[in-house]
């Protein structure tokens, strides 16, 4: 009920007034997010590199209300991208994007629009030396997500998609996207989703989260083992284990200020460690879906705001 309630908090433009007007909540959502600007996400990204980790910058930015506010983000992001060449960073940090950022819900030619816009991302990414993920949204993008995706590997197959293990035809869409080549983030997802098309329980998703572990441990994609959850990432070492796979073939994943020491004792282990390091302006939908995602979160942001308010 509680994940509910801040989930739906996060597409209200009240709370999100009440929010952002509260004076400690920009210091809290540091913890979260790298900062408002390019240069303090290539800066987090470097301090991040520095230790050993390796990242995945997402320019935050949902609602595009237009095609003009698209066509900015993916400017943005081609920016973003010559700022990691320039630095020297792009070896080990690649870019995420949010279709819906770059025009996918335009009433107009939305997936059309999207598609350009994903495109000029990874033409500029390529230029640069390094990759592009497609994040994935509620349930009603998927179809349209993957078909973009598809449509963008002709010209760059190493395109990284992500799957939701909640959603019922996840376990399905891993067996069709476990083939060479193929890069696959899956999480176990982070929206309210109806129990038709997604598991609610935590056993119910944990378990689901294992078979798609499986299909695309098995397989012959790379797979990116997004989750903080302990017994997750000790099943993914292990079922690396079972399939033989050299520790480079695939890699774990966890979100900037979520489990730091954990993350630094993968990459001391000698694993593939990456972090998703958000920055920009449209933070609080972003930051939202992160206290929705752990009760922890929530109790740091609450306690924060007892003692600063």
């Amino acid at each position: 009920m509680l994940r509910s309630a801040l989930l739906a908090a996060s597409r209200s433009p009240q709370v999100r007034t009440m929010v952002e007007k509260f004076p400690p909540t920009h210091a809290i959502v540091e913890r979260f997010v790298a900062g408002d600007r390019l240069d303090q996400g290539v800066s987090a990204t470097e301090t991040l590199v520095s230790s050993g980790r390796k990242v995945t910058l997402d320019h935050l930015g949902e609602d595009t209300k237009d095609a003009e506010q698209a066509a900015a983000t993916a400017l943005a992001y081609e920016h973003l991208l010559t700022a990691l060449k320039e630095t020297g960073l792009a070896a080990d940090a690649e870019v995420s994007v949010k279709l819906s950022a770059v025009g996918q819900f335009l009433p107009v030619d939305g997936e059309k629009i999207a598609l350009e816009n994903a495109r000029r991302i990874c033409q500029a990414a390529a230029d640069a030396g390094t990759t592009v993920t497609l994040d994935m949204e509620d349930h009603t993008t998927t179809d349209s997500t993957l078909g973009i995706a598809r449509e963008l590997r002709a010209d760059f197959p190493w395109l990284g998609v992500v799957l939701q293990a909640y959603l019922r035809r996840t376990e399905a869409d891993c067996r069709d996207l476990a083939h060479e080549g193929s890069r696959v983030r899956i999480c176990k997802g982070a929206y309210k989703e109806p129990e038709s098309v997604a598991f609610q329980g935590k056993r119910e998703v944990d378990l689901a989260y294992v078979r798609a572990l499986k299909v695309l441990m098995a397989g012959q994609g790379y797979p990116m083992v997004a989750s903080h959850d302990p017994n997750m990432i000790k099943i993914a070492g292990q079922l690396a284990e079972w399939n033989r796979r050299d520790v480079t073939s695939f890699e774990y994943q966890m979100l900037f200020g979520i489990r730091p020491e954990e993350q630094l004792r993968l990459a001391e282990a000698g694993n593939t460690m990456r972090v998703y390091l958000p920055y920009g302006q449209e933070w609080y939908g972003y930051f939202m879906r992160r206290l929705a995602e752990r009760p922890a979160n929530l109790t740091f942001f609450l306690r924060a705001m007892a003692t600063r308010g």
